[in-house]
C-alpha cells in the first residue's frame, strides 16, 4: 500500500461515521445558557473507548477533543464563559481503537442575553376567568424576526413564533392560549431572537402569570357594613365605597376557597404627577402572596404577603412616581404558594391623576380615602 493511499484511510477513518452505536449527548446545566455563564457538554458510549470528539454544524475542524472518563465510556467538554460563537448545533462521536461511532443526535446550544429583553402582556388582560382564553403579545423595539414563548412550571411547554412589523421598528408577535383553568399555575416568558442566528436570543422577558381568580369553588365572601353616618372605630377602616367594613382575622380558607381582599391607596385615589403612589392589598385571610392588576394594562409583579397582626395579611405595590400611564382601574387578587389558585378579585380601586382626564366608566362609584384614624398595619 504507498503511503499517500494510507493517508487517505486514515483520514477517512477519522472524519467519516463508523457502526459503533450512536453516543448520547446533552449539556449541563441546560442547553439554553446565559451569557458568560459555563456550560458542559458530555457525550456517552460504550465501555471502552479511546477518544471523544466534538463536532460543531458550520465548522469544517472539529471542535473539540478529549479522552474519556473513567469508566472509558464519556467524555466531557466545557465551555468557560458562553459567547455568541458558541451557539449552535453540536453533534459527538466516539472512537474505539481504530472505529468510529454514528454521529450523536444533535444538541443545540442556545446564548440569552445578547438583545435587550422583549416585553410580554395578555390581551385583553391577564386576569382571565376560568375555562376563558387569552392572547400574549411578545414584542420587541429592536427589530427582532421571531420570539420564543416559553410556558414554565410544572407543564412545560415552548413555542417559536414569527415576528410581525410594526411602525417605527417595532416587532411583535401574538399567540392563543386556552382554555386557561386553575389547576395550575400560567407563567410565561418571552425570548427574541434574529433568523440568521436562531441560537442567539436576547434576555427573557419580566414572568407573565395569568391570574384565574376564584379556583375550584371558589366563593365570594359577605363582609357585613355599617352605615356611613357611623363614625370610623378601632378596627374598622373606610372601605372602596364609602362604607364602613369590618376588619377580623378569620381562619384559613381552604385552597381553591378564597375571599376577596380590598385594595386602597394611603395617598387617596386622586393623586398629583409625580408623587409617589403605593397601592395596598389586605385580606383576613393569611394569603402569603398578593398580585395586582390594571385594566387594560400589563401584569404587575406579584408581592409577597406579610403578617402585620395575627390572622391578617397584605402587601404593598409601589408604583413610583406617578405619571398618566397610573391612572386607570385596579384590582389584586390573594392566592397560597402551595396553591395555583387565586382569590376573588377585589372591588376595583380608580386612580386619578390631577389635570388628566379620566377614562369614561359606567357605573363606577366614588372612592375615598381610608378613615382618618383608621389602624395603619
Amino acid at each position: 500500500m504507498t503511503p499517500s493511499l494510507t493517508a487517505l484511510l486514515c483520514l477517512a477513518s477519522d472524519v467519516l461515521p463508523g457502526t459503533l452505536p450512536k453516543p448520547t449527548i446533552w449539556a449541563e446545566p441546560g442547553s439554553v445558557i446565559p451569557w458568560g455563564s459555563p456550560v458542559t457538554i458530555w457525550c456517552q458510549g460504550t465501555l471502552g473507548a479511546r477518544e471523544f470528539r466534538l463536532d460543531k454544524e458550520g465548522s469544517s475542524d472539529p471542535w473539540d477533543r478529549q479522552p474519556p472518563l473513567e469508566p472509558r465510556d464519556k467524555g466531557k467538554f466545557s465551555i468557560p464563559h458562553m459567547t455568541q460563537p458558541d451557539a449552535g448545533r453540536y453533534h459527538c462521536y466516539y472512537r474505539r481503537l481504530t472505529e468510529w461511532s454514528e454521529r450523536s443526535d444533535p444538541l443545540e446550544l442556545v446564548v440569552t442575553g445578547v438583545h435587550n429583553k422583549p416585553t410580554l402582556s395578555a390581551l385583553p388582560s391577564p386576569v382571565v376567568t376560568s375555562g376563558g382564553n387569552v392572547t400574549l403579545r411578545c414584542g420587541s423595539w429592536q427589530g427582532l424576526d421571531g420570539f420564543i414563548l416559553t410556558k414554565e412550571g410544572e407543564h412545560k411547554s415552548s413555542w417559536t413564533l414569527d415576528a410581525q412589523r410594526r411602525p417605527y421598528g417595532q416587532t411583535q408577535a401574538l399567540h392563543p392560549v386556552g382554555p386557561v383553568t386553575p389547576s395550575h399555575r400560567w407563567t410565561f416568558r418571552c425570548h427574541g431572537f434574529n433568523r440568521d442566528t436562531p441560537q442567539v436570543w436576547s434576555a427573557p422577558s419580566d414572568p407573565l402569570e395569568l391570574l384565574v381568580p376564584g379556583g375550584s369553588g371558589a366563593h365570594r365572601t359577605e363582609t357585613q357594613s355599617v352605615s356611613d353616618s357611623e363614625a370610623c372605630g378601632p378596627g374598622r377602616e373606610k372601605g372602596l365605597h364609602g362604607r364602613n367594613q369590618p376588619l377580623q382575622p378569620r381562619a384559613g380558607l381552604p385552597p381553591g376557597v378564597s375571599g376577596k381582599p380590598s385594595l386602597l391607596t394611603p395617598q387617596g385615589p386622586v393623586v398629583a404627577s409625580g408623587q409617589n403612589l403605593t397601592l395596598q392589598c389586605r385580606s383576613d385571610v393569611g394569603y402569603d402572596r398578593f398580585a395586582l392588576s390594571q385594566e387594560g394594562g400589563q401584569a404587575l409583579p406579584q408581592r409577597p404577603g406579610r403578617q402585620p397582626q395575627a390572622g391578617l395579611s397584605q402587601a404593598d405595590f409601589p408604583l413610583g412616581p406617578v405619571t398618566s400611564t397610573h391612572g386607570g382601574r385596579y384590582r389584586c387578587y390573594g392566592g397560597h404558594s402551595l396553591s395555583s389558585a387565586w382569590s376573588a378579585p377585589s372591588d376595583p380601586l380608580d386612580v386619578l391623576v390631577a389635570g388628566e382626564e379620566p377614562a369614561g366608566r359606567s357605573g363606577t362609584q366614588t372612592l375615598h380615602r381610608p378613615c382618618r384614624g383608621s389602624p395603619r398595619w
